[in-house]
């Protein structure tokens, strides 16, 4: 969640740009001052989290783009998958076979490896 001084920031100087399909909000700055660019920033639904920003949002927040991702029409290839946040941490998280917290055990050795031994 935003701090006071965010929230505070964002009511007298942010002009609201748009949202995202995680429900973050983005802004902007109402005004630009001389001989800087605008700054543009991210109030989070959740916890505060980076990887929870779309690649199309995350392009305008470092100013790659200058329009907006609802300004610019989304073309999205069939190759391309939804974004998904870091899930480590989280029960969702990937696990591989072996891991002590998705049962500790995995397939037996093939055989094909000889562990060195001094001699």
């Amino acid at each position: 969640m935003a701090t006071i001084g965010t929230r505070l920031f964002t009511i007298f100087n942010g002009k609201l740009e748009g949202n995202d399909e995680f429900g973050n909000r983005y802004f902007s700055e109402k005004r630009a001052r001389k001989g800087r660019r605008v700054k543009r920033w991210v109030i989070y639904k959740d916890k505060d989290e980076a990887s929870r920003v779309p690649a199309s949002w995350h392009g305008w927040l470092h100013h790659i783009n200058s329009e907006t991702p609802s300004e610019s029409e989304q073309n999205t290839n069939d190759w391309e998958k939804p974004h998904m946040p870091n899930l480590t941490g989280t029960d969702n998280a990937y696990r591989p076979p072996g891991h002590i917290l998705s049962g500790g055990r995995r397939s037996r050795a093939t055989g094909d490896y000889e562990p060195w031994k001094p001699k």
